[in-house]
């Protein structure tokens, strides 16, 4: 994981039309096969899923048929799989879905940070209001596994160890999901404190394109299909007013599942074209990010124009000063190789 070989560039940022700084990294293109279609840089360049693995981490919830013990629905799915701006919309079905399993705010172990939807906008809270668990990204992740645990008659207390039986359920789902062997994960910690695995970027791809297809999938497409169909019919549950996932999936609803990582990490997954695409800028940097991943989406054929879509801020952001002079753009730079 420390070299990075074969990358290239992305995305740039202009200053008086000309490139000022350039970030680098890969794209891989795959179909429902894993075969990789299309790809810049190298399609393998292993990379950390962080929060793109959400709706793999739900699996073995899903399979012990755990979502139906608890009542959970559409809404609570979702939040399986965000990672969401710490809205009210957002807090309350989590705070539901503790109140199902039995549980509550101080069972969580994934930590308080800043809600993304002030983290992700600049924006300062109001003065004198507080924060808990439930505002975390991950909250909603975090829920289903206590659920697990509940349900299952483990403990609480260490439900994010690596050798929790939890924890070893998930990475076998995963590595399943990626038509991989749990023992070619790599892993490490995520920022909300459980396992997060790397795998290179083709792999990702394709779980994603196995996630499209829902039902279809021989290994869980019933499972697929209710993470699918919850997805994209809440986009504004995973992630958040104003986020890049909402406006990807709002561009082709009901055919788009899309899912955006730390550290600069994108996967979707096209229902109708059975493929997956998951982007990856090495510096770890959001601005490049969106940019290269509209412009795979163009080049293959999914997208011809964003002027009228969701999707036209995110294409070319504007650069400005402090004064809200425009000094340039963050433009994308990539080139797809078709295989």
């Amino acid at each position: 994981m420390s070299s990075f070989p074969n990358l290239v560039p992305l995305a740039e940022l202009t200053r008086g039309g000309h490139a000022e700084s350039v970030h680098f990294g890969a794209v891989a293109v795959v179909d429902t096969a894993g075969r990789v279609l299309y790809s810049a840089g190298d399609p393998d360049f292993p990379t950390f899923t962080r929060s793109t693995i959400k709706p793999f981490q739900a699996l073995p919830l899903l399979r012990g048929d755990g979502h139906e013990r608890f009542g959970y629905g559409s809404r609570e799915l979702a939040l399986l799989c965000a990672s969401h701006s710490g809205e009210d919309m957002h807090t309350a079905v989590v705070q539901g879905m503790l109140d199902k399993s039995g549980c509550d705010e101080g069972h969580l172990r994934c930590g308080c940070h800043l809600p993304m939807r002030y983290a992700g906008t600049d924006q300062l809270p109001p003065a004198g209001v507080s924060f808990n668990q439930l505002h975390n990204n991950c909250s909603g992740k975090h829920a289903g596994f206590l659920a697990y645990c509940v349900q299952h008659g483990l403990p609480l207390e260490h439900y994010l160890d690596s050798g929790h039986p939890l924890q070893q359920a998930v990475r076998n789902h995963v590595a399943a999901a990626a038509g991989l062997p749990p023992e070619a994960l790599d892993q490490g910690i995520d920022g909300c404190s459980a396992p997060n695995f790397a795998m290179p970027l083709s792999r990702l791809a394709h779980a994603y394109a196995r996630l499209a297809q829902g039902a279809r999938d021989p290994e869980f497409g019933s499972l697929y299909a209710l993470l699918f169909d919850a997805m994209t019919t809440h986009p504004e549950l995973v992630s958040g007013t104003g986020r890049s996932d909402l406006a990807f999936m709002r561009s082709a609803p009901g055919d788009w599942v899309a899912k955006v990582g730390a550290e600069a990490v994108q996967v979707i997954g096209v229902r109708s074209a059975g493929l997956g695409i998951a982007v990856k800028v090495v510096d770890g940097s959001n601005r490049a990010l969106y940019p290269a991943v509209i412009a795979v989406l163009q080049q293959i054929g999914l997208l011809a124009d964003t002027a009228a879509s969701p999707l036209s801020e995110w294409e070319r952001p504007q650069m400005q000063s402090f004064r809200g002079v425009n000094t340039g753009e963050i433009r994308a730079a990539l080139q797809l190789r078709k295989h």
